[in-house]
């Protein structure tokens, strides 16, 4: 007997997939932008921007300097996805397999993306996660956590 998964764990399969590009040692996150009629309009994980090379800029660090830090360089799974997108994204859906930091909820908002579907929210009640939902509630955007979960492919 053959697994048929959902739509939302294909999706999230997607977004989870895209995040094992990502070079960061501590945190790969991936991205799935999904229209209404379930195709996929943007993928993305979270990266340098073009032309920046892995190697010259500092992955690991997560203290110190910003300078020092990856935080000023790195381009956000959802913000990457929604860059990469093919088509006008009014009424899409984003899958992203960690919630939403506050700047890239700005960008998932303005992009017309009216759904998130998520997997982790360890930053859950920070002061960015609180910021992040306090818009997405006043904009009227849908979010959602998704359960995890696993499938062996052979």
């Amino acid at each position: 007997m053959s697994t048929v998964i959902s739509w939302d764990q294909y999706f999230m399969g997607i977004a989870k997939l895209s995040a094992y590009r990502s070079k960061d040692p501590n945190t790969q996150v991936g991205a799935c932008i999904v229209n209404a009629e379930n195709k996929i309009v943007g993928v993305g994980y979270n990266g340098l921007p073009w032309g920046c090379e892995d190697t010259q800029f500092p992955w690991g660090n997560r203290e110190g300097d910003m300078y020092d830090t990856k935080y000023p360089y790195v381009v956000h799974a959802e913000l990457n996805a929604i860059l990469n997108s093919i088509q006008n994204l009014k009424g899409c859906r984003i899958y992203v397999s960690l919630f939403p930091c506050h700047e890239c909820v700005k960008a998932i908002i303005q992009s017309g993306i009216q759904k998130i579907i998520y997997e982790d929210d360890k930053y859950n009640d920070t002061p960015s996660d609180r910021a992040a939902k306090r818009m997405l509630d006043a904009a009227g955007v849908v979010y959602q956590k998704m359960t995890p979960f696993d499938i062996e492919i052979k």
